[in-house]
C-alpha cells in the first residue's frame, strides 16, 4: 500500500475549486470559522493530481482567511463522483447539492428536473418520480435516489410529466395534501389505468370537494380515489389493480 504523505503550504493559489463541487454554505463556514479560529484545530484536506479539492472545501476556506498553514494530501484520480461517494453515508450533501453540481458539469437532465422543481414546486421525491418512470418502492436493484445521486438519471419524457403535473396540480383546490408523496404514487398508478379518465376524476371530486382525505399509506389513497371516481355511476370500475 503507497504511503500517504501529508504536505503543507500557505501558498493557497495552487489549489482549485472542483467542478460540479457543492456550492459554500455560509452557515457551515461561520460555524468552523469560529471552532478553527478559538481551538487552533489542525485539519487535512484531499486534493486530486491537479490540485482541485475532493473534500475539504470549507476547511480550506477558512484556513485561507484565518492565514493559516494548509495540510493537504494528493489523490491521484479523484473526482466529483469521489467526492459524492464519500460523502453518500454523510448528511453533508443535500439533494439541491447533486443538482446543482451535476448542472454545473452540464449534465442536461439534471438541468431539466431543476426548472421543474422550480416550476412545479414539488420536491425531490416527488419530481424524481414524475421525470424518471420509477416509483421509490425498494424494489429496484439500483434505487432511483442513488441513480440520481451517481448522475445516472435521465428524464424518460418531459411532455408526459408536465402532463402529470399539471393534472396533479388540478387536484390541488380539492386537496392540500396532493404533494404527498404516497398519493403521488396512488395517483401515477391510476394515471397508467385505461380505465381511468382524470376528467371523469375531477367532476366527481367537484360534487364532493371534502372527500380526498389524508391517508396512511398508497393502497388506502387508491381506494378512497376508486370510491371517489365510482360516485353515482352505474358501472363501478375497480381501479386498485
Amino acid at each position: 500500500m503507497k504511503k500517504i504523505e501529508v504536505h503543507t503550504t500557505r501558498n493557497y493559489s495552487i489549489f482549485k475549486t472542483l467542478g460540479g463541487n457543492r456550492d459554500v454554505n455560509h452557515l457551515h463556514l461561520s460555524r468552523l470559522k469560529d471552532s478553527m479560529g478559538k481551538n487552533n484545530l489542525i485539519t487535512i484536506i484531499m486534493v486530486n493530481e491537479n490540485m482541485e479539492i475532493i473534500d475539504g472545501q470549507h476547511r480550506f476556506t477558512i484556513s485561507k482567511e484565518l492565514n493559516l498553514t494548509i495540510n493537504y494530501i494528493i489523490v491521484d484520480g479523484y473526482g466529483l463522483n469521489e467526492v459524492q461517494v464519500l460523502n453518500a453515508n454523510m448528511k453533508n450533501w443535500t439533494s439541491n447539492d447533486y443538482i446543482n453540481g451535476y448542472c454545473d458539469l452540464g449534465y442536461k437532465d439534471y438541468n431539466v428536473f431543476r426548472n421543474f422543481m422550480n416550476e412545479y414546486g414539488f420536491s425531490h421525491q416527488v419530481s424524481l418520480m414524475l421525470l424518471g418512470g420509477e416509483l421509490l418502492n425498494g424494489s429496484a436493484k439500483i434505487s432511483p435516489t442513488t441513480k440520481f445521486k451517481e448522475g445516472l438519471f435521465k428524464v424518460v419524457d418531459i411532455d408526459k410529466s408536465k402532463s402529470m403535473a399539471d393534472k396533479i396540480l388540478m387536484i390541488e383546490p380539492y386537496y392540500k395534501g396532493y404533494s404527498r408523496r404516497s398519493f403521488i404514487i396512488a395517483i401515477i398508478g391510476m394515471f397508467k389505468n385505461e380505465d381511468f379518465d382524470f376528467s371523469e376524476f375531477i367532476s366527481k371530486l367537484k360534487q364532493q370537494p371534502t372527500t380526498l382525505q389524508d391517508c396512511t399509506n398508497v393502497t388506502q389513497y387508491k381506494v378512497l380515489i376508486e370510491e371517489i371516481y365510482n360516485y353515482r355511476r352505474r358501472e363501478k370500475i375497480n381501479l386498485r389493480f
